[in-house]
């Protein structure tokens, strides 16, 4: 059989209704749909954000960093909002919070700008000059 033969086939079998609903699948998928899995990959991204602030000086991985730290928020809301069956005020939140990042990187950019206008440079470490 050629393949083009056997998509019909293939195309209903992935657009078929799932016979378990997703939470309970979820719950019985192992650590592919837990919440510690989602705990994980939030942590994670925490740690590389947090790290990144702490160990670059170019201004740009600090915002970096700093959007991981906030994806990791997200991630958080939106998995405790899924597997606590409080309705979507964790998605609400990570709407708010990706709101918030939104305005965050455009004045930070701006920032980051003004910075490499006045030193020609985007080192955080040379705006020491502006406490004198």
């Amino acid at each position: 059989m050629s393949p083009l033969a056997a998509l019909p086939a293939m195309l209903a079998a992935v657009t078929a209704e799932p016979a378990v609903e997703p939470l309970a699948q979820a719950a019985t998928g192992g650590l592919v749909g837990s919440l510690s899995s989602y705990m994980v990959v939030s942590g994670v991204l925490f740690v590389l954000g947090v790290a990144t602030i702490l160990t670059r000086r170019n201004a740009l991985y600090v915002l970096m960093g700093t959007e991981l730290i906030l994806n990791a928020a997200n991630i958080n809301f939106v998995a405790f909002a899924r597997f606590g069956g409080h309705g979507i005020d964790g998605q609400m939140m990570a709407l708010v919070v990706v709101m918030l990042a939104a305005a965050e990187a455009a004045v930070a950019l701006a920032i980051v700008l003004r910075i490499f206008h006045d030193f020609g440079s985007i080192d955080i470490t040379r705006t020491d000059s502006l406490r004198d």
